[in-house]
């Protein structure tokens, strides 16, 4: 029991500490967790999952996906599809067939499988596994229409691999009973229609109960997770496998109801998610088996390069043939196809099937599908931001700011920013208060920001940080703290006092963070806007010339935000104080007279500063 304790404690720090080292260092995820796994498992010894927990790994791995594709459909939004031209449609219709035949023909030519094995493992293969794909997504700026279509296509094959490999097995197996495969097909059709529905009614049950206040608050969380493992293993109940197409039936049923229920525990799924998602693939990195490797024969290596290179660009191609879907589009979707767990986890299942029925390949299938796993994950996961740079299908840097709010103040804000090339998007409910941000070129929103609407029109994967600075400091307070579990706590910012002591002011928990030190609020910025004061910049030297510098600003201002060389935004405030380093720019708000002769340089903000051209957009 103590071993297993430790265990279970080494999965969650060695999957949690590969995420942080992946945020803190730019570097994938997933294959960090892997090369994690990799030396905790096989390496070193530390952990041995299929010692460690014996015939309870594999349904625990299976309940984890299950959770994972829940919490994926949850995040699929009908309304997207409008954005992706039809392309999900023809991925899944024309794609998951023209994929299957292709995989089938690389696995029985190139890799050397026996037909039957070679068909079965080419229907688990259509699969871009969510588990691989949704990190990398969440962790890459991917302009909004490709992202959207490689995040519907992940989750919604995932079930139809599985539901691939088990047609493909009922027919071997009922082949000695006379069954036909049309007989097969059609009874898994069935078994598929049925899961399908069952998900469904879960979906329709849990929307109607929770408005109603039928579950209290409190249980929430946990009764829809309990209502997502039942769903699960019932489907598999009346045919295994159909359990994952049932799992995100629900979540795609539950993510178009608009309940209000579900925004209370979005940050719960999203942890939950995160903390299986690692302790997944630290598992799966941890169960390679030297022995199993020594399988890997030559020919499996050209399998992988006629995988990445022929069959996943061919099946993209022959799919959106004829489509609205522009060129650089599609070879960007015909490159990004990592493979997951659900595709180790089923080949393992199958391998051991395979291997009653009398096919002496089931057993490679372990090999081959590890291989693929680990080669898709690595040449993906770190090619897929320099592949969208090539292609130009980044979006606006991931590092830009959302000022919410269009006054005199704020507008005077996005035009320093403009100038020294920083993207910057102003919102704001009125026409008329945008239109000097339409004047000078700035991009703009116009709409309710904390309206539902807003996920459409407005792609908040381009931003790093908010600015709230409307006229209203009540108003500013609930904007930041909508956007806080999108954007971070850490990122969030408002006009208003750093701190005081009035029982009339708002929580720190509701609020964003106050821009500036001193905590300027809504009516001394419009005050000061009026006495001419101005955003200024500054290249910094050294720290001795920037602390000198910083000394000639009043202390009600000074200092707002530090832009850094890799186009990072920090802001200072009462609880952050960043140090700037050589080559990095600080933006300033001091009065005019205040800046002459201090090396601070007062922004020509009709013009593009030159201040920055070393910095990337």
């Amino acid at each position: 029991m103590n071993h297993l304790a430790i265990v279970f404690a080494l999965v969650g720090l060695i999957g949690i500490g590969a995420q942080w080292i992946a945020w803190r260092t730019g570097l994938p995820a997933i294959a960090l967790m892997l090369a994690a796994g990799f030396v905790a498992g096989p390496l070193t010894g530390l952990m041995r999952p299929e010692e460690d927990f014996g015939h309870l790994l594999e349904p625990a791995v299976s309940l984890a996906v299950a959770v994972i594709l829940f919490e994926g459909g949850l995040s699929l939004n009908l309304r997207e599809l409008r954005h992706a031209e039809g392309a999900v449609h023809r991925l899944v219709l024309i794609g998951v067939p023209v994929g299957w035949v292709l995989g089938t023909l690389a696995c029985y030519y190139v890799a050397g499988l026996v037909l039957p094995v070679a068909i079965l493992f080419a229907g688990i293969l259509v699969v871009t596994g969510p588990t691989v794909v949704l990190p990398l997504l969440r962790q890459s700026s991917i302009a909004a229409r490709p992202r959207a279509i490689l995040k519907w296509e992940a989750i919604v094959n995932d079930p139809i691999g599985a539901l691939c490999a088990v047609v493909t097995y009922e027919v071997l197996r009922q082949a000695g009973t006379g069954a036909t495969v049309w007989q097969s097909a059609a009874s898994l059709l069935v078994a598929a229609l049925v899961a399908g529905l069952i998900g469904f009614g879960m979906a329709r049950l849990l929307g109607w109960a929770l408005p109603r206040g039928h579950v209290p608050e409190y249980l929430k969380a946990p009764v829809l997770l309990v209502t997502v493992i039942g769903t699960f293993v019932g489907s598999n109940a009346i045919q295994q496998e159909t359990g994952l197409l049932a799992v995100t039936v629900m979540g795609i049923a539950l993510a178009n109801m608009r309940l209000a229920s579900l925004r209370d525990f979005i940050a719960f799924k999203e942890n939950m998610t995160i903390i299986l998602v690692s302790g997944v693939f630290v598992l799966l990195s941890a169960s390679l088996d030297f022995a199993v490797l020594r399988q890997f024969e030559w020919r499996f290596g050209l399998f992988l390069v006629a995988l990445l290179f022929v069959v996943r660009p061919a099946t993209v191609f022959l799919s959106l043939a004829f489509s609205r879907i522009p060129w650089r589009e599609r070879l960007f979707i015909g490159w990004i196809a990592p493979r997951g767990i659900v595709a180790v986890a089923i080949s393992g299942l199958f391998a051991l099937r395979l291997d009653n029925l009398g096919y002496g390949d089931g057993g490679t299938l372990v090999a081959l599908s590890f291989a693929v796993v680990v080669a898709t994950i690595i040449a993906h996961g770190f090619s897929i931001a320099p592949v969208a740079r090539w292609l130009g299908l980044t979006a606006p840097g991931g590092k830009g700011l959302l000022v919410v709010g269009a006054t005199r103040w704020s507008l005077a804000l996005a035009r320093a920013l403009r100038s020294l090339d920083v993207h910057v998007t102003v919102a704001d409910t009125s026409w008329q208060r945008l239109a000097p941000a339409r004047a000078a070129h700035i991009p703009s929103y116009h709409g309710e920001i904390l309206a539902e609407a807003t996920e459409e029109g407005l792609d908040l994967q381009q931003f790093a940080a908010l600015a709230a600075a409307s006229d209203n400091e009540a108003y500013n307070a609930l904007v930041c703290s909508e956007f806080a579990p999108e954007l971070g706590r850490d990122n969030v910012y408002q006009l208003g006092d750093a701190a005081g002591d009035d029982p009339r002011r708002l929580p720190d928990a509701l609020r964003g963070r106050a821009m500036f030190r001193s905590g300027l609020g809504v009516e001394e910025v419009a005050a000061r806007e009026e006495a001419d004061w101005r955003f200024a910049a500054l290249t910094v030297d050294d720290q001795a010339s920037y602390a000198a510098a910083a000394e000639a600003l009043p202390q009600d201002g000074g200092p707002l935000l530090l832009l850094r060389r890799n186009g990072g935004l920090r802001f200072f405030s009462h609880a952050s104080n960043p140090t700037p380093a050589p080559g990095e720019t600080v933006l300033a708000y001091a009065p005019r007279q205040m800046l002459d002769g201090t090396g601070w340089t007062v922004l020509d903000q009709s013009e593009p500063s030159r201040l920055l051209q070393d910095v990337p957009a």
